[in-house]
């Protein structure tokens, strides 16, 4: 019932939850319904309407034929993040698919992380985390982690100056170049 919102309104609110993000674009007063009425209708759309950025399942397949051992963190709910992961053929290939639950907050805490990297037998110094936005630098730098930023998920190149990051890359494809020099 409400009207819609510009696309790009929409995507700055990306990043710290459906919860905050449905706070910020109806009020607090009917986001737990906003909540409610995604989380039933999501499982019909997630998949159709979710796509890989360019490069990731190569990057993925590469860095895992080379032994990196990778995981997924995301503020949506691991369950829908894994049916998207595995419908698009990259699921497979992650050590695990984190989100928030009642007992892990969302980024950018660090418990998320922290438990991926316990799960996955490494610690900060050997853990980068990929993302594209701020809230993933943030995630990062609280668990101790490098952190490389690539433009073209929810935020521009231009909105992610001044975000404290290791590298920014412009694509996914530079990834795994980045990562042999490292």
């Amino acid at each position: 019932g409400f009207p819609a919102l510009a696309p790009g309104a929409v995507r700055g609110m990306v990043g710290h939850g459906l919860e905050k993000l449905l706070e910020q674009a109806v009020g607090l007063e009917v986001a737990a319904e906003g909540v409610r009425l995604f989380r039933e209708r999501y499982p019909e759309v997630a998949v159709e309407k979710s796509r890989l950025l360019p490069d990731v399942a190569e990057v993925i397949a590469t860095l895992g034929t080379r032994g990196h051992p990778m995981a997924v963190a995301s503020n949506k709910p691991s369950g829908f993040s894994r049916m998207i992961l595995d419908a698009k053929g990259v699921g497979s290939l992650l050590h695990a698919v984190a989100g928030p639950d009642a007992g892990t907050p969302a980024k950018p805490d660090p418990t998320m992380l922290r438990r991926i990297m316990q799960t996955v037998g490494v610690g900060p110094a050997e853990t980068i985390v990929v993302g594209d936005m701020e809230v993933d630098s943030e995630f990062a730098r609280a668990a101790g982690c490098r952190v490389v930023l690539i433009p073209g998920g929810s935020r521009t190149r231009a909105e992610l100056d001044g975000v404290d990051a290791d590298a920014f890359l412009e694509r996914m494809g530079d990834l795994p170049g980045w990562l042999a020099a490292q």
